[in-house]
């Protein structure tokens, strides 16, 4: 692993090609380095992921909404829809938009959270469309994914952009386009074109994530999604991008982020190295932020013990304290400053930011459910909405200085619980990790990927699809080219939503 410098240079110096972080990605993309079996076995998991969310999510009015948007462009040889049956295929651009708002609808895949935030799994709907409209086979969609994993993890660890404001798809624009670019096998001057026209187009505000915040929030990564597919077809008909697009004058660095005098350090593996950067990466048990999840874990805890204390009386409880870090304190906590965080009508998407709200729930339930969690009735049950007034955050140096500890072992990206009792008692616990977190109690595995495909799929996804899925997806090395439409689940037409609205299309 080397650290690549990134500063902004002046356009006197012509900072050369070679000497860019595109175009470093690039090549990092176009290098032909093997996929470890590992990391095969990691991308089947997380595509097994990502179809458990999505066929969960199926039915939900922006699914439903995107995926009536892609019906409307029809492309023989094209792509699939997800719970389309795949005779049906569409512009691979279109099915990058539709598969990806259900793979985030419910925010219950995978994470990776460093200098900034990510879902890498956002990456797999546009290169997965590609290879489909493409021909291209299993071996081409693991080199894709494995370097768009690469390419957002060294983004993410490299760059913040949250402290800017800017939402954190402006790294998977870049991913999406490096990814696609190594499923197609291409040389690096083209994708390094793809790469900067994919930032200059994916960069937005983080308003999409603040206040009362809408479905775009499931809509945003599958928009950088289609951006980058629309990047690389344009680059790979010989035409350029703004360049340089991090280190410009008026570039990214220059105008959005921390300026000309910014140094920002972004690893990458040197030529020949193997892309393992997903193994760096974890999912959700939960669905919720990413940064609840630990919190979810503890709550249940420390609900059980508050239930042994007040026999269930939760009036009894005066005060819950989350000593936590800067960013879930600002992010999901009191220091983002935001009353809908508190408000029993919001949005299912401000609830899920609302680590106020979610714990709540959880230490009153004992689980969570990506439905029943968030339902309205759940949402404004009175004494849920006194306990729910009664829980802060407070931001921990210490915390925050494990969120963004370097060491695996020590990073963590949860907190302290102390609960104040109408006697004076107190109860503390915390906890660092979720459970199902590579280092937690539970962690992931392939088993728990099927039950979780499983588990969401049911009611949904006939079980004989479902089987046949899974076996394509844990097949996914050996797929032939031209193969690769048996990724997508499918259910019965008359189980879909339909979007009756009239748009444009």
């Amino acid at each position: 692993m080397q650290l690549h410098a990134v500063r902004v240079a002046p356009e006197a110096a012509r900072l050369p090609r070679d000497a860019q972080l595109a175009h470093r990605l690039a090549r990092l993309a176009a290098d032909p380095v093997p996929v470890e079996g590992e990391v095969q076995d990691m991308i089947a998991s997380r595509i097994i992921d990502n179809a458990a969310t999505a066929a969960a999510a199926l039915n939900r009015r922006a699914p439903t909404t995107a995926r009536a948007q892609a019906l409307a462009h029809p492309r023989p040889g094209g792509a699939t829809v997800m719970g389309v049956a795949g005779e049906t295929r569409v512009s691979a651009e279109w099915a990058a938009w539709a598969n990806g708002t259900a793979v985030r609808e419910l925010d219950f895949h995978d994470t990776f959270l460093a200098a900034d935030y990510s879902h890498p799994g956002d990456n797999i709907p546009p290169v997965l469309a590609v290879a489909q409209q493409c021909g291209r086979g299993g071996a081409d969609l693991l080199r894709g994914l494995a370097a768009a994993y690469e390419v957002q993890v060294s983004l993410v660890k490299g760059i913040c952009l949250h402290a800017h404001k800017i939402d954190h798809v402006a790294h998977l624009g870049p991913s999406a386009a490096a990814g696609i670019g190594a499923c197609l096998g291409l040389d690096a001057d083209t994708i390094y074109q793809a790469i900067q026209h994919a930032l200059h187009v994916t960069t937005a505000t983080r308003q999409s994530r603040k206040g009362e915040i809408s479905s775009w929030k499931a809509f945003a990564p599958a928009h950088a999604g289609k951006l980058a597919i629309e990047a690389v077809d344009r680059a790979m008909r010989g035409e350029d991008a703004p360049s340089p697009i991090y280190e410009g004058e008026d570039s990214v660095i220059a105008r959005m982020l921390s300026g000309p005098e910014a140094v920002y350090q972004v690893p990458l593996p040197g030529p020949g190295e193997p892309k393992r950067a997903i193994l760096e990466t974890y999912t959700k048990a939960h669905s919720a932020e990413y940064q609840a999840q630990a919190l979810i874990d503890l709550a249940f805890r420390v609900g059980r013990l508050i239930e042994e204390r007040t026999g269930g009386d939760w009036d009894r409880v005066q005060d819950v304290a989350l000593h936590t870090s800067h960013h879930t304190h600002h992010v999901i906590g009191t220091g983002a400053n935001d009353p809908q965080k508190s408000d029993p009508n919001a949005s299912r998407e401000t609830l899920d930011h609302s680590i106020l709200y979610i714990l709540a729930v959880a230490l009153q339930d004992g689980q969570w459910h990506h439905e029943r969690s968030y339902a309205r009735e759940r949402a404004t049950r009175p004494d849920t909405v006194r306990l729910w007034h009664r829980i802060r955050t407070l931001e921990d140096p210490d915390w925050t200085r494990r969120y963004h500890s370097a060491d695996p072992d020590e990073k963590a990206f949860g907190g302290r619980l102390e609960v104040t009792l109408d006697d004076g008692g107190s109860i503390i616990e915390e906890q660092a990790v979720a459970d199902a977190h590579p280092l937690g109690a539970r962690p992931f595995a392939r088993a728990q990927y099927i039950d979780k495909f499983r588990t969401l799929a049911e009611g949904i996804v006939p079980e004989a699809e479902q089987s046949r899925f899974l076996e394509a997806a844990q097949s996914v090395a050996g797929l032939a080219p031209g193969a690769l439409g048996g990724l997508n689940v499918a259910v019965p037409e008359a189980d879909l939503r339909q979007n009756q609205s009239q748009g444009i299309f």
